[in-house]
């Protein structure tokens, strides 16, 4: 755990949110609300053009679009729903949105699924990846009726390649569970539970044929992952980075308290031995995120709630996310920006350890830190 925090922030005291602002000055007691450059009143939401899924499609009536994800490839935009992907085109949806292209993938497991207990409502395939695999094919995951399952399809015509493959591991089980996908170097990087009872939370590399192994973080092991909700992943440079948000191990008041994190991996690890860390990562490091207000004490929006991909600010890369305060606080949310040579300057920063369950997470000297540092090799 690393003992330093980085910001680029903005804050925005009230639900409504500004786009980047200024850095705020340590001497302001707290930040006023700033206009937003354009509000959209409730009332106002039906003057601008909707898409509510397929009107002939019986279950959506009662369950909505149970919309799961989006994603644009050039002027094309991917609705990832239930049982369905939707594909819009951006140049011509301006009056209606009109699926130019519709792919259906229904499960075939519902029998296995309704005698399980669990609710009837997830007895459907919530497709929860969805991602360009390359620029001629589209990976899709989806819950599958409770069985996780992926394919491979073409962009062009949405036609399926290869066999179905196992999502464990890649695909969360129900609609509600978090999860996050990439890929990178020929590998799908992912983030998600791996089991029935959502107790095993990962991050995981697969699905990049005999040049890296698989790998995984620790199982059952709340130093690593603590009940995360996963929120966003991407690659650059050397590594891949995951944004989460999870129940923190080094806060030692009462209660559950949730920290915002940035995790990373280098692409080229090949695991530990069969002695320690054996098909699980060498690389993997973490850090808080912190978006605050600063001061003599600060005022922390500790839940990240969603993140962009790399942008340019300043000529340097950075994300940018929304956050909010914890569900027992003030309610809050604001804006914050972090530069990534900032995110890995902390990460060649100091460390926290714990050396017992009863002792207080303390900085790890320096010359205890292994030489040479995690680096990708």
């Amino acid at each position: 755990m690393i003992d330093r925090a980085w910001r680029y922030s903005v804050v925005v005291t009230m639900v409504c949110l500004a786009w980047l602002l200024p850095v705020i000055a340590t001497a302001t007691p707290f930040p006023r609300d700033l206009q937003p450059i354009s509000v959209v009143r409730p009332e106002d939401s039906h003057l601008y053009p909707s898409f509510q899924g397929l009107v002939f499609n019986n279950g959506t009536e009662r369950l909505g679009l149970d919309y799961q994800r989006m994603i644009r490839i050039q002027h094309m935009l991917y609705i990832a729903a239930r049982d369905h992907v939707f594909v819009v085109n951006l140049t011509t949806a301006v009056d209606k949105i009109i699926p130019q292209q519709i792919l259906t993938w229904r499960s075939t497991d519902v029998s296995k699924c309704a005698v399980r207990g669990r609710n009837s409502d997830e007895c459907y395939n919530y497709i929860k990846v969805l991602v360009p695999r390359n620029d001629e094919t589209l990976f899709a995951c989806g819950t599958n009726a409770l069985n996780p399952a992926c394919r491979n399809y073409r962009l062009s015509s949405l036609e399926q390649v290869g066999q179905e493959l196992l999502g464990q591991a890649r695909c969360p089980f129900e609609s509600r569970q978090s999860n996050i996908g990439v890929f990178a170097g020929g590998h799908f990087y992912s983030g998600t539970v791996t089991d029935f009872q959502a107790s095993d939370a990962v991050i995981y590399r697969s699905l990049g044929g005999e040049g890296r192994p698989v790998l995984r973080t620790v199982k059952y092991d709340s130093k690593w992952l603590r009940e995360p909700h996963f929120l966003h992943a991407v690659e650059y440079g050397n590594y891949v980075y995951f944004f989460f948000s999870e129940i923190a191990v080094e806060h030692t008041g009462a209660g559950k308290v949730v920290y915002s994190r940035v995790a990373r991996v280098c692409k080229n690890d090949s695991g530990g031995s069969s002695r320690v860390l054996d098909r699980h990562w060498t690389s993997f490091l973490k850090a808080r995120l912190n978006c605050s207000v600063p001061g003599d004490t600060f005022f922390y929006f500790d839940v990240l709630q969603s993140l962009t991909s790399v942008l340019q600010i300043n000529q340097r890369p950075a994300v940018v996310g929304v956050f909010t305060t914890q569900t027992n606080s003030i309610p809050g949310s604001a804006v914050c920006g972090f530069y990534l040579d900032d995110i890995e300057q902390v990460f060649n920063g100091k460390f926290k350890e714990q050396k017992n369950s009863d002792s207080v997470w303390m900085p790890v000297p320096e010359e205890l830190v292994p030489k040479p540092r995690f680096m990708c090799r």
